[in-house]
């Protein structure tokens, strides 16, 4: 099920807040126009953070963010449609082709670091480490995995309700290609969302539930659910930002990206929230629970946006 909710900054409320609170409501960039961004719901919370933000600085853009899922964000990327495409993987061939087809030029910019996270109810006191060998047999193309006493002698006898990202996630394609070896081989009998908050609530709602998602997601919700460790030959391995910063958090660490159109690019308003994104994201993206980049890695970033909107790209 695809969610296609879009955030939009509601602008005059949160002025009319600072104003309150008597913050300065008087800077002003004197940019308008838009910025649009669609795809990954992982990467979401990075770019409503930094949406959030900019807005306040500059009050005449309107940007809004989609969650339509990495592969969803590339059609319409690949279509023109949208500004920036929020990926947490890396473009598809096939995707290449689309846009070269439409006359999309584009750059790839890594934006943050991510661990990929598996995640069960709170009340699982047994599956707090599992090998990736086991997570292979609950999700491999043909598992036959029902219960969790199928996984390993001692679990319960219980049924296990799975709940995971749908076929257009950057997520689901990693996930399979790390865990089952090869991206889109996946048993079909789980519950699929391309909104993570969905899964979220789905495995807080079974006690004998497993789920895949972002770090972020499982960051907000730490008091509500048990992230699994990783054993993937090496001992058991939770996600944290140094084991994902590390790369000891295998095989789920992951970086994230953001896809720039650069015909986009030349707009005022989509290079300075490029510009915004690259200065301010060492900042902004520890809260939203992903890792970020080195400073070395995103003043690469800058130099690329610079040499886009100057024709270089």
């Amino acid at each position: 099920m695809k969610n296609n909710r879009i955030h939009t900054l509601p602008v005059l409320l949160l002025a009319g807040t600072l104003a309150a609170c008597g913050g300065d409501t008087s800077s002003e960039s004197g940019l308008s126009g838009s910025v649009e961004i669609d795809g990954s719901s992982t990467v979401f919370p990075i770019l409503e953070a930094v949406v959030e933000e900019f807005q306040i600085e500059n009050r005449g853009v309107r940007a809004t963010v989609g969650i339509s899922g990495t592969g969803g964000g590339f059609r319409r990327f690949c279509a023109g449609e949208i500004d920036i495409s929020n990926a947490s993987r890396p473009i598809r061939e096939g995707e290449r082709e689309e846009c070269a087809a439409n006359g999309v030029e584009f750059s790839e910019m890594p934006i943050a670091w991510d661990g990929l996270s598996v995640i069960v109810n709170l009340e699982n006191d047994w599956a707090q480490c599992l090998t990736t060998d086991e997570l292979q047999a609950i999700w491999g193309p043909e598992s036959t995995v029902e219960t969790w006493a199928d996984v390993r002698e001692g679990f319960p006898d219980e049924e296990i309700a799975l709940y995971g990202p749908g076929t257009s996630s950057g997520t689901f394609d990693y996930f399979t290609e790390a865990i089952n070896g090869e991206s889109g081989a996946s048993r079909p009998d789980y519950q699929a969302s391309e909104d993570d908050n969905v899964l979220v609530q789905g495995v807080i709602g079974d006690r004998y539930s497993m789920g895949y998602f972002g770090y972020a997601y499982y960051i907000e919700n730490a008091d509500r659910l048990h992230s699994v460790a990783i054993d993937s030959g090496d001992g058991c391995v939770s996600p944290s930002r140094e084991t994902i910063e590390d790369g000891s958090y295998s095989p789920l660490s992951r970086p994230l990206y953001i896809y720039v159109r650069h015909e986009a690019a030349q707009r005022p308003e989509v290079e300075a929230f490029l510009d915004y994104v690259f200065e301010n994201g060492p900042d902004l993206i520890p809260a939203t629970g992903y890792v970020p980049l080195t400073p070395e890695q995103y003043a690469a970033q800058e130099r690329l946006v610079d040499q886009i909107t100057q024709g270089e790209g």
